[in-house]
């Protein structure tokens, strides 16, 4: 039987990149951690994490531990949920890693219900654009991701996935209105331009359509906010791209307006509800996963203009 706090510190220890930080997390002296980790190596007979840089690293006998490590905390974490569900309780922990597009759909009412239905589960929000998220769920920090245009992995595994183009929004009365076409990045040049910054699912797929086209973005404004672009285009400085269930009560106000590209990279663009394959989900997730499913207009249907 491998020792199981040896195991936990060698996942921090790699987690964490030093032995000093992940002694600090821990709230142990370091020494006696790095006397675990050597004791495991010299039970296993092998070298489990190795200084380079300036940081620990693992090798691969510690890439293959700290995944048992964490396949068996979650079989274990799943185990006891549904051990709880059948004396029916229904508790626990779900951690969802969250786009900033998403949020607006999902605090209106779906979160609050799921709350409300299921009062013994604590959810923890993390706030991350599409590739900080699957980072988070490749290192067992959330066990769901809401994702928007991600990039295909195969250690992901998707629960839910709905059609959600990426439309150029415009203040009312924008000359590209009067255009009664789908637009084309050329269209785009005389007009101030906001992105959200490389790591967001918006970006990296205006980037591929941009190099796809042989087009130069000139971006006016870079940002990590959706409410920073939403305020910028609101305000009659520029324009940018977002999905119409983002903006999609500044629509109804006649705040902003929506107007689709014309290429189908874009207007395929897909949201989906992710957990990390081969990772089975407590009791919670799987509640969570359903509910969020149905009660969030992102994942309960398809883009409102396509149903139109």
């Amino acid at each position: 039987m491998l020792n199981q706090r040896a195991l936990n510190y060698l996942n921090e220890v790699i987690r964490r990149g030093s032995l000093r930080r992940a002694a600090a997390y821990l709230d142990v002296d370091a020494s006696a951690l790095s006397r675990q980790i050597k004791a495991l190596e010299e039970e296993l007979g092998v070298k489990l994490c190795e200084r380079h840089g300036g940081g620990m690293h693992p090798t691969q006998a510690g890439q293959l531990l700290v995944h048992h490590f964490h396949t068996q905390r979650a079989q274990e974490e799943a185990v006891l949920s549904q051990l709880m569900e059948l004396q029916g309780l229904t508790r626990g922990d779900v951690r969802i890693a969250v786009g900033e597009g998403f949020i607006a759909d999902l605090i209106a009412r779906p979160l609050g219900d799921f709350m409300s239905t299921f009062n013994g589960i604590n959810v923890e929000i993390r706030m991350a654009g599409v590739n900080e998220a699957i980072s988070l769920l490749k290192d067992r920090e959330v066990e769901l991701a809401l994702l928007y245009a991600p990039p295909v992995d195969p250690a992901l595994y998707c629960h839910v996935e709905t059609c959600q183009p990426l439309d150029l929004i415009v203040p009312p009365g924008h000359p590209l209105c009067t255009l009664h076409r789908p637009i084309n990045l050329n269209d785009l040049l005389p007009w101030p331009l906001g992105l959200m910054d490389n790591p967001f699912g918006m970006r990296q797929m205006v980037n591929m359509v941009a190099h796809h086209e042989r087009v130069h973005l000139e971006a006016r404004l870079h940002t990590n906010s959706v409410a920073v672009l939403k305020n910028f285009v609101r305000s009659g400085i520029g324009v940018t791209f977002m999905p119409e269930l983002t903006i999609i009560d500044e629509i109804e106000r006649n705040e902003i307006t929506s107007l689709p590209m014309k290429y189908s990279l874009m207007n395929d663009a897909r949201a989906q509800i992710v957990s990390l394959l081969g990772q089975e989900l407590t009791v919670a997730g799987h509640a969570c996963v359903k509910h969020l499913n149905k009660g969030m207009r992102f994942f309960s249907s398809n883009a409102p203009r396509l149903l139109r």
